[in-house]
C-alpha cells in the first residue's frame, strides 16, 4: 500500500537551501531510520513532510494524496505527527494534562483513557507522575512524555525527530526500544537519529549527507556495513 511519497524534494529557510532532490518512498506498516550528522538536513527533512520548512518544492503524498499544498494542522488532522526534538512539554500543566493535550481530535479524545493506558504502558516511569507538574520531570522523564503525548493521537505517520538528543544511553535505549514496540497498523514511522545504533528495530536505514540521500539500506546490510 502506498505510504509516504517524496519526489525531487528540496526544502530550506529563506536563501539557504538545506535539502536537495530528496527522492524517498516509506511504506505503510514500514520504520525507516533517517541517519546522518547534525546539519546534513534530518531536520528539515521531517519539516518539510509537515510543511514546517522555511519553505519546500517538489512533490509530496502519502496514501496517494498529494500533502504539497496542505497545511500542518490539516495535516495533523489527518495522522500525520511530528515530535519534534528535545523535551516540548507544558512544564506548568500535569503529566496526565500535557498527555491528554495530544488527544486533540474528536475521536482521540473520547478515547483517550485508552490511549493513556496504551502511552504508560510503553512508559511505566510516568505512572507515578501523572500529577505532578511536568516541569518537575527529569530530562528522560520529560522526553517520554513529549513522544508519549505525540502517541495520544490518531496517527499514521509518526516523524520522530532525534529521540535520543541529551539522554542518558540506558534512557535513550530504553525510549527508542518503547517506539520500536509501537504497533503501527496501518501507519509508518520516519525515526531520525545521529546514533544508529539504537535503531536495531528499523526496516531500513536512509543516510543523508549534504542535504541529499547518500544511501539506503536494509537495516541488516547497514548493521553489517558497520562492522556490528
Amino acid at each position: 500500500m502506498s505510504g509516504l511519497v517524496l519526489r525531487g524534494v528540496g526544502a530550506g529557510y529563506g536563501p539557504m537551501r538545506v535539502l536537495e532532490e530528496i527522492d524517498l518512498e516509506v511504506a505503510v506498516g514500514e520504520r525507516v531510520g533517517l541517519v546522518g550528522l547534525n546539519g546534513h538536513g534530518k531536520t528539515t527533512l521531517l519539516r518539510a513532510v509537515m510543511g514546517m520548512a522555511g519553505w519546500c518544492d517538489g512533490e509530496r503524498s502519502w496514501r496517494g494524496r498529494s500533502i504539497a499544498r496542505t497545511a500542518p494542522h490539516e495535516l495533523a488532522r489527518r495522522g500525520l505527527i511530528l515530535m519534534p526534538q528535545g523535551d516540548a512539554v507544558f512544564p506548568g500543566l500535569s503529566v496526565r494534562d500535557n498527555l491528554e493535550s495530544g488527544a486533540y481530535l474528536p475521536a482521540a479524545w473520547r478515547r483517550r483513557a485508552a490511549r493513556r493506558r496504551r502511552v504508560l504502558d510503553l512508559f511505566p516511569k510516568l505512572v507515578p507522575h501523572l500529577d505532578q507538574p511536568a516541569g518537575t520531570l527529569s530530562g528522560g522523564e520529560r522526553r517520554m512524555l513529549s513522544v508519549g503525548r505525540g502517541l495520544m493521537a490518531d496517527g499514521e505517520l509518526y516523524l520522530v525527530d532525534e529521540p535520543s538528543l541529551g539522554l542518558a544511553p540506558g534512557i535513550a535505549t530504553g525510549l527508542v526500544r518503547a517506539l520500536m514496540s509501537l504497533e503501527l497498523e496501518n501507519g509508518a514511522m520516519v525515526i531520525a537519529e545521529q546514533n544508529r545504533s539504537l535503531l536495531g528495530g528499523v526496516d531500513r536505514i536512509v543516510r543523508l549527507h549534504a542535504g541529499r540521500i547518500a544511501e539506503e539500506l536494509p537495516a541488516a546490510a547497514a548493521a553489517v556495513a558497520e562492522g556490528r
